[in-house]
């Protein structure tokens, strides 16, 4: 059934109930058999800290937090899925109601605050049901933590051994000071601490760093001086926005919390671009914020990141929105020549 004949009666459910009922189709093996007429085109085929992967399109942190049915999602055709975000401890988040859906803005407010079950839980689930594709985990730190560098090393230390890569997340608005971490000095420490660990465990695993849309024009340079200093595998930029509420159309939008979706695409495009010239090619960017169709896709390739991940795209799309996007990021590639999207990664920046 195509999702636009059902979407108005998921969206009569608020937007947390409606995800919690996916997960539980998810969990019960009831997705839909989705038909994808380019599922081993070898236009798509890439890389991932290396490991060879169907397309670059990912599902991104915040749909799966705890872990439950990243094997589904791979079925829906999912490049590579990212878990999370995970913390020491179990958190409930934020009060009730703390999502809300934006359909004329094609947008999503979020204030979970990284509600989830705890590292502990989470790693048993990963343990006993391996993964069937390429899986990264979130992690960050507790609301309440009186060491949040310390809770890091210890999501590092739980996950290591399973993930096929570790993000770490320092860019959610809705855990309070959380983004201090993008200053300069309490950045290199962090990194710094998570480099060290990493060697005293004596792991290869690919450590991901996740950058917020609301960064200084200033902070740019230094943090990408400090990403290629410590060899880090790639960022993902972007996170959620506090800002970009004035064009909106919603009554919703002065809601507090993170704002995802169509809205946040110009402004990340924007910031992919300034780290892809700073970058210079010695640390893959995954792109987040309004990919939602094959020409969004195709802009974060051209503004310079390597994979892209999607989350409220899905929520407006529906399910196969992975092989929609193949089917129109095809058609763009083949008009313009192109045997193999990586092709394109970086050649025309956005103004």
């Amino acid at each position: 059934m195509m999702f636009s004949k059902i979407r108005s009666l998921v969206f009569k459910f608020d937007p947390e109930t409606a995800h919690n009922l996916a997960i539980k189709f998810l969990k019960l093996n009831l997705s839909p058999r989705l038909m994808d007429e380019n599922k081993d085109d070898p236009m798509f085929k890439t890389n991932l800290f290396g490991k060879e992967i169907d397309n670059p399109i990912g599902l991104a942190a915040g749909f799966d937090k705890n872990a439950e049915v990243y094997n589904p999602l791979f079925k829906l055709g999912f490049g590579f899925v990212e878990v999370g975000t995970v913390t020491p401890l179990e958190q409930y988040g934020n009060p009730k109601p703390r999502v809300f859906r934006l359909v004329e803005d094609q947008a999503l407010i979020n204030r979970l605050g990284f509600n989830n079950l705890g590292a502990e839980d989470v790693s048993n689930r990963i343990r006993s049901n391996l993964n069937k594709g390429l899986l990264g985990i979130n992690i960050g730190p507790n609301k309440d933590s009186s060491d949040r560098l310390n809770d890091y090393l210890i999501g590092l230390r739980t996950f290591h051994d399973i993930a096929d890569y570790i993000t770490i997340n320092i860019s959610s608005p809705n855990t309070e000071n959380l983004r201090s971490f993008h200053d300069e000095t309490k950045f290199g420490e962090l990194i710094n601490s998570v480099q060290e660990e990493k060697s005293k465990l004596k792991s290869k695993i690919p450590i991901v760093v996740k950058i917020s849309p609301d960064i200084s024009e200033k902070q740019i340079e230094p943090l990408s001086e400090i990403l290629l200093d410590h060899k880090v595998s790639a960022i993902i930029v972007s996170n959620t926005t506090a800002r970009n509420r004035e064009k909106l159309n919603n009554i919703l939008k002065h809601q507090k919390g993170g704002l995802s979706g169509k809205p946040l695409e110009e402004e990340a495009n924007k910031l992919i671009s300034k780290f892809y010239k700073l970058l210079k090619n010695k640390i893959k960017i995954i792109g987040v914020g309004g990919v939602d169709s094959g020409e969004s896709a195709h802009r974060k390739f051209l503004a310079g990141a390597s994979h892209v991940q999607l989350y409220t795209g899905m929520v407006f799309q529906g399910p196969n929105i992975v092989g929609k996007i193949k089917k129109e990021l095809k058609e763009i590639l083949i008009a313009d020549g192109i045997k193999n999207f990586r092709e394109i990664i970086g050649k025309k920046q956005p103004n």
